[in-house]
């Protein structure tokens, strides 16, 4: 319950920070497409580069204690960032630093996250946990997303990034309530527990293929989630409302999915998980050819169905596959794989839509997804890993 709490809390403020760090940069004086990729590229970086230390340390040290600091870290950014954005005086780099100090937050959180449930529910039971958990964090995504917007219009950014702040306060003391196993020490240095993990990861072809196709979707879907999206909601959808809307019904999507993930049984999850990687594209296509806010919304809401059956039944098959003493750094390296490409995606969003224009950008990113989910298919392992009877 404390676990739930906490990420249900944390979520719902990074669904007002989410909308509202993206119009707080648009808003800034001579801003535009270059000067968001590079604020958000500042927060994608460090989750990339710093994912495996945390892996690592998740694993030689208490998860629950990691997951604290890394609450600290990620609350101290986002006051900085509030604070910078409430008081007028918000030059670039130091926007560009406090989404570095962010970054560095989720590195560590999110490796010491996965490695948490195993020990807290029994085997036989993480799907239905890994989804009910989704739940309420998607719950929360939607009621932050949903009031974004409307923050955004009436107040202003700086106090949904306040909002923020606060919420990873809060959780930082519900995770202090956790009672977890003590971890044995080990002889081993933290550059051979690395080389484990790796062994661990690149062990499992289905593992690492489907790290791969992630590795390129997510890429395509923090273009559009960053950059693209609200560049085309300020040019033809009428600005933070209707992206808001639009971003909120992927959420309410995320709530259904989740809520069917921990319901259904599969036999090949993997597979299963591929394949409801598809529909991601359709909301890019939309955008794409400037559809109507609703079916745009619609097909928002499809896509976070989909998104959540595959993150409950990934989630399960790799805590259920992996050794517990090995879970946090390969889904460090799982972590890092899948956003390997995202800093990118980010970077080069803005200038490809200022020199192609955002529409065939969108229908690159919706290309992207489709080939690379495609391509996944291939992997005998991918189609044939059976869960357990």
């Amino acid at each position: 319950m404390l676990l739930a709490a906490a990420r249900t809390l944390s979520v719902l403020g990074n669904g007002f920070a989410r909308v509202a760090l993206s119009f707080a940069v648009l808003a800034l004086p001579g801003a535009g497409p270059g000067q968001l990729s590079l604020v958000l590229a500042c927060q994608a970086v460090p989750q990339l580069a710093f994912v495996l230390v945390g892996g690592v340390i998740a694993d030689r040290m208490s998860r629950s204690r990691l997951m604290v600091v890394a609450d600290l870290v990620g609350a101290a950014a986002y006051a900085g960032l509030a604070a910078m954005v409430l008081t007028g005086h918000a030059p670039l780099s130091a926007l560009c630093l406090l989404a570095v100090l962010a970054g560095t937050a989720t590195a560590l959180f999110s490796p010491a996250m996965d490695g948490v449930i195993p020990l807290l529910v029994p085997a036989g039971r993480l799907q239905q946990a890994n989804g009910l958990l989704r739940v309420g964090m998607n719950g929360a995504m939607l009621l932050g997303l949903a009031l974004s917007g409307v923050t955004v219009a009436l107040v202003g950014a700086g106090w949904a990034l306040a909002l923020n702040a606060a919420s990873f306060l809060v959780s930082a003391a519900l995770i202090r309530g956790l009672r977890l196993p003590a971890r044995a020490r080990t002889g081993t240095s933290g550059w051979d527990e690395l080389r484990d993990g790796w062994r661990e990861f690149s062990g499992r072809q289905w593992l690492w293929v489907v790290v791969a196709q992630y590795a390129v979707v997510v890429a395509a879907l923090n273009a559009n989630a960053g950059v693209l999206g609200p560049l085309a909601a300020e040019r033809d959808l009428g600005g933070a409302r209707a992206w808001s809307l639009i971003v909120a019904a992927q959420a309410l999507g995320t709530v259904a999915g989740a809520g069917l993930a921990a319901r259904i049984r599969v036999r090949r999850p993997v597979l299963v998980a591929v394949v409801a990687t598809f529909p991601l594209a359709a909301p890019l296509a939309l955008l794409a050819v400037r559809a109507p806010v609703p079916l745009i919304a619609l097909a928002m809401c499809g896509a976070g169905v989909a998104s959540d059956i595959f993150g409950v039944l990934w989630a399960t098959t790799v805590q259920r596959e992996v050794p517990e003493e090995a879970l946090s750094r390969v889904s460090s390296y799982d972590w890092f794989g899948s956003l390997a490409f995202a800093p990118l995606g980010l970077l080069v969003a803005g200038p490809v839509a200022a020199r192609i224009g955002v529409g065939h950008a969108l229908a690159g990113c919706a290309a992207l997804v489709v080939l690379a989910s495609a391509a996944a298919l291939l992997s005998p392992q991918v189609r044939g890993l059976r869960a357990p009877d």
